[in-house]
């Protein structure tokens, strides 16, 4: 009877690390969704953050642009 028991006992010590194990493997495709998704996000926003850097360089143009020719009035 011990001989059923220990295989009993086997069998089911690798069913847990089988159950286990497919536990694992969906919490890790989750978190490579999530990875996919977060980059996915950091792209959209790098664009964001090169559109905004071009949009200051041109307001600091601009600005630049227009106090320059104040000075002129004031001056002349």
């Amino acid at each position: 009877m011990s001989g059923m028991t220990d295989g009993r006992q086997q069998a089911t010590d690798f069913l847990a690390v089988v159950l286990e194990n497919v536990e694992l493997r969906q919490q890790l495709a989750e978190v490579q969704d999530q990875c996919i998704e977060l980059a996915v996000d950091a792209g959209g926003l790098h664009a964001e953050i090169q559109s905004l850097r071009a949009q200051l360089l041109d307001a600091e143009r601009a600005c630049n642009r227009w106090r320059s020719l104040a000075e002129q009035r004031l001056a002349g």
